[in-house]
């Protein structure tokens, strides 16, 4: 007698709901998926059991932080059983705050990041928004009254701002 073992394949929405878990090391109050870098995820029964391919999408193509994310995505899903992860980077069309979902800005407010304030995709149109100064709110008070200090802060994504009324400094994450 042949003893055939059942084996069932998790479901993609599984998969991507496993990478919530997944935070960015730069930013951890928000997952890879919330960020906008996981781009598509695929399931396979191989030989060796279960096999998936994650494509990320980076924030800019020289990201330091693409092999870490890659490594926790591959540890995240084989501890859910996934026998071989296999990351494949996408570089076209590039990652835009576009991509970002409303949750992942709600919780880069929450941890004092001003998130992007303006959309860069025209979909209408298929191309770039002629570029705004943007109106960044203060993450901590929610006022307007604000400037930018520097286009460059914490990280190369963000800009450093400062709110005239509570006078608190804060990262803006640039619409790119």
């Amino acid at each position: 007698m042949v003893n055939k073992e059942i084996v069932v394949l998790p479901e993609t929405d599984q998969v991507w709901l496993w990478l919530t878990d997944v935070s960015d090391p730069e930013i951890p109050v928000i997952s890879v998926v919330d960020l906008g870098i996981v781009r598509n995820v695929s399931l396979r029964m191989t030989a060796a059991g279960t096999a998936c391919t994650v494509v990320i999408t980076p924030t800019y193509s020289g990201c330091p932080a693409m092999k870490v994310i890659a490594q926790t995505i591959t540890e995240t899903l084989q501890a859910h059983g996934i026998a071989h992860v296999e990351i494949e980077t996408q570089l076209s069309p590039a990652w835009t705050t576009d991509w970002m979902s409303e949750y992942g800005k709600s919780q880069l407010s929450g941890y004092g990041i001003a998130p992007p304030a303006q959309q860069v995709i025209d979909i209408s149109g298929i191309s770039r928004k002629h570029r705004l100064q943007a109106e960044v709110p203060c993450p901590r008070c929610h006022s307007m009254n604000t400037v930018c200090l520097s286009e460059f802060g914490s990280t190369s994504c963000k800009s450093l701002y400062q709110c005239k009324d509570c006078l608190e400094p804060f990262d803006y994450f640039k619409a790119h």
